[in-house]
């Protein structure tokens, strides 16, 4: 009879779901900065036996979120946002730049501050650029990114992290991508960051799935995922439904899943002000009724 080889047993990685809680963070909202995102996630709490939706205020504080999307949805505008927003806060941010170099992010981040009315000496001290883009080391050898990484989360006091994008850490090699995701997540949830990665979709897949580069498990491996999109009004039907005559362009915006907390599950209109600001709208049933009920009047 063949024996069988008996595996290690990792008792440490056994516990309770009283020990486990004890140890879980506090589930708090961090403002985004993007008007009209931070009340569409919430938490659910028993008042007089029944469940009560109370918000949220923002992102949940050590999430780690997809923001995924074609070209020129305002991926990139969003976490600028967020990270001018946590700064001005006091929250120590660092943002990865993998596509431009640091000065152009940097002078990027300053129109953004002055788009949403902050002063921007009150947040270019807590937020530090790790430029990927202009040294290739850091985007082909992780290890060196994640060292450099972790000593400034130590020496910054880092408390949120943007990586923009994550795709340029996989470039040609897609094949890779759930394995780079992995690691970025893992080594977000161990220094206790919040996260957001914004994560470039081919335009070949569907406008407001979360499939981006490497796949649909990507998105299943983050805590969030927010789909960005856009189209152009190019039939009547569309002019109706939107609201928009024939050539305009319509963006949308989509939470596709958050583990952490409730969330709202409709699809948004979305705006990009010629501030170059984000700003999420209504949901599309309540623009249907608002035009049906105002029809009907007339």
């Amino acid at each position: 009879m063949a024996q069988v080889e008996e595996g290690k047993i990792l008792k440490e990685s056994l516990s309770t779901l009283r020990e486990a809680v004890q140890k879980a963070p506090e589930l708090k909202g961090l403002a985004t900065g993007v008007e009209g995102l931070d009340e569409l996630f919430f938490v659910s709490r028993l008042e007089n036996g029944r469940p009560r939706k109370i918000p949220l205020g923002g992102i949940p504080a050590y999430s780690v979120v997809n923001l995924t999307g074609i070209a020129d949805t305002g991926k990139s505008l969003m976490a600028e946002q967020f990270a001018v927003k946590q700064a001005s806060l006091g929250n120590p941010v660092c943002f990865i730049t993998v596509e431009s170099p640091a000065p152009f992010v940097s002078a990027s981040l300053r129109e953004r501050a002055a788009a949403m009315g902050i002063d921007f000496s009150r947040v270019e001290g807590n937020i530090l650029l790790l430029d990927a883009a202009s040294h290739s080391q850091l985007r082909e050898d992780l290890l060196t990114l994640f060292n450099t990484l972790a000593y400034a989360i130590k020496t910054y006091r880092i408390k949120c992290t943007v990586v923009d994008s994550i795709t340029g850490f996989f470039e040609e090699r897609e094949m890779l991508a759930r394995g780079v995701v992995r690691r970025f997540f893992n080594f977000m949830k161990k220094w206790h960051q919040t996260a957001l990665f914004v994560s470039q979709k081919r335009s070949g897949h569907e406008e407001l799935s979360a499939e981006a580069a490497g796949g649909y498990a990507v998105s299943h491996i983050v805590d969030c995922s927010m789909v960005l999109s856009k189209l152009t009004i190019t039939s009547r039907y569309e002019e109706n439904l939107y609201g928009k005559p024939i050539g305009e362009i319509i963006r949308l915006f989509r939470i596709d899943g958050c583990r952490l907390c409730g969330h709202d599950v409709q699809t948004h209109v979305m705006e990009i002000t010629e501030n170059g600001l984000v700003k999420i709208g209504p949901a599309l049933p309540d623009i249907l009724r608002t035009r049906q009920s105002a029809t009907s009047k007339s």
